[in-house]
């Protein structure tokens, strides 16, 4: 009926959970700040980079350090974005737009615009992908311009579709297209078949499709 004949008395010692808790905390904090201080150091590389380009009076010279500072940009925007989070995983959207930039400012230097069109989403991804694809995407993208263009105005259009287990990228010009159908084996493209294939283990193609330009065809394993 109501008359009480027990009562049982639970006690659990949280002492651990909270130290471990207090570790994540600190944990999180160094690693916020690590990538904050290695963004600093490359925007650091980069500019004395900029500054080399900008005293060399050779056009081959100067060209090369624009490109290795563009690379290392892109880089640190990853970094810049990992130090604002806890999360060591970063909406790549928000990179990729912020690389855009950096592609700009190739079409300034060779006196014409580009208008860039973006379909679709890249969506989370962790730094282990974010890294070496910001870099070949900026990559790509700037040899649309330079190159695919040339000192013409055009349009640069990137399309990205998120799958389960996949992402495919697409990057196309209404530019002059492929040199003779093949692409070239400088070091850009170099640079692009390590990243993609080696350190992200995807494919890449290049090719020009029936009514001109290029189009570059990348999908990476998540």
């Amino acid at each position: 009926g109501q008359n009480r004949t027990g009562s049982i008395v639970l006690i659990r010692d949280v002492t651990e959970l909270r130290r471990q808790e207090q570790e994540l905390i600190t944990k999180d904090a160094t690693i916020r700040e690590i990538h904050h201080r290695v963004k600093n150091n490359l925007q650091t590389v980069a500019s004395l980079l900029r500054i080399q380009s900008r005293r060399s009076k050779n056009d081959e010279v100067r060209e090369t350090l624009d490109q290795a500072m563009r690379r290392v940009t892109a880089i640190a925007l990853v970094h810049d974005t990992l130090s604002e989070g806890t999360a060591q995983e970063l909406n790549f959207d928000e990179v990729f737009d912020r690389v855009l930039l950096l592609t700009a400012e190739v079409a300034t230097e060779h006196n014409t615009s580009v208008n860039t069109i973006i379909d679709g989403k890249f969506g989370q991804l962790p730094g282990a992908i974010a890294t070496p694809l910001a870099v070949a995407l900026t990559e790509i993208v700037a040899n649309a311009v330079e190159h695919g263009l040339g000192e013409r105005s055009g349009a640069v259009h990137v399309n990205a579709e998120r799958k389960a287990k996949k992402l495919e990228i697409t990057v196309s010009d209404n530019g002059r297209g492929l040199t003779d159908g093949k692409v070239g084996d400088g070091l850009g493209t170099q640079i692009i078949r390590t990243l993609i294939e080696g350190e992200l283990r995807g494919a890449i193609n290049w090719f020009s499709p029936p009514d001109g330009g290029t189009k570059v065809s990348i999908s990476i394993p998540l």
